[in-house]
């Protein structure tokens, strides 16, 4: 996929693309492989909020550019910000949290998110892809949630989804030893749904967004959050919102867009309304 890279200032950058109804967001420090700063994660959560409340845009890729996702956070660069009293992202309700945990203060994503990885992928980057919906890896992939080797605990949501998605078992063998380990232990654990050859990430991340994209973007919110509810609070909690919903997504202008659709046998025109 050719994309451009906007030379990034020192502390790097989240830069921004749109393609069609796709929202590209890429973590743009190449020089020091994608380590993350202040500046970067309040910027991603920008690009989250954006996702969300432009109504032409449907789905979100975030991918990295260079040969790394990231290699994780700028210890120094956070260590002083921290130290000084500095917030990235204020839990004030006017941005996504982009790990999307549910924690006071802090909206929560609607939209589909599709992460496209490659590279060295350690810790927050671990911890981004599982808080997006896919992920597609390159082959080339090496992953390591490595915070025990440090003196610290993964809090990014490692510790919630490694074992939803891999079991308590596999979860414990890469948390508690923080070792490395490749794209075909990622796919094994459904850290990742796709692996395909390095080079390739992006292009089949954004096939994904773009196939998504041209769904009806009303019941492709409420699909995700009710597989998100089923999961949090269980499947009775979710059971729940099917006939209210139901309702909601039958009476709108694009359950009636699909009947014409089918019965002029033509692909559908969706408006999210």
């Amino acid at each position: 996929m050719d994309i451009a890279i906007p030379t990034p200032p020192a502390e790097g950058c989240i830069s921004c693309e749109v393609r069609g109804h796709v929202l590209l967001i890429g973590i743009n420090r190449p020089a020091k492989r994608n380590g993350w700063t202040p500046a970067m994660f309040h910027q991603l959560a920008q690009a989250y909020t954006r996702l969300d409340d432009d109504p032409a845009l449907r789905v979100g890729v975030l991918h990295a550019f260079g040969d790394h996702f990231t290699a994780g956070l700028d210890l120094p660069v956070i260590s002083e910000f921290v130290k000084k009293g500095g917030v990235a992202i204020p839990a004030d309700g006017t941005l996504v949290e982009p790990h999307n945990m549910g924690q006071s203060g802090y909206r929560r994503r609607t939209k589909p998110m599709v992460a496209a990885v490659q590279g060295i992928c350690f810790t927050v980057g671990i911890e981004l892809m599982l808080a997006a919906d896919i992920t597609v890896a390159a082959d080339n992939c090496r992953f390591s949630q490595l915070e025990v080797a440090r003196n610290i605990m993964a809090s990014g949501g490692a510790t919630l989804r490694m074992a939803e998605r891999a079991g308590m078992g596999n979860a414990m063998l890469h948390l508690l030893t923080a070792d490395e380990f490749n794209s075909a232990e990622a796919y094994r654990l459904n850290f990742v749904q796709k692996v395909v050859p390095a080079g390739e990430q992006l292009d089949a991340a954004f096939a994904i967004a773009q196939r998504i994209a041209e769904q009806a973007p009303l019941a492709v919110i409420a699909t995700r959050l009710n597989v998100l509810k089923a999961i949090e609070q269980g499947p009775l909690a979710a059971i729940e919102d099917f006939k209210p919903v139901q309702q909601q997504l039958i009476h709108s202008e694009d359950a009636a867009e699909g009947v014409r659709a089918f019965i002029e046998k033509r692909p559908p025109r969706f408006t999210g309304r």
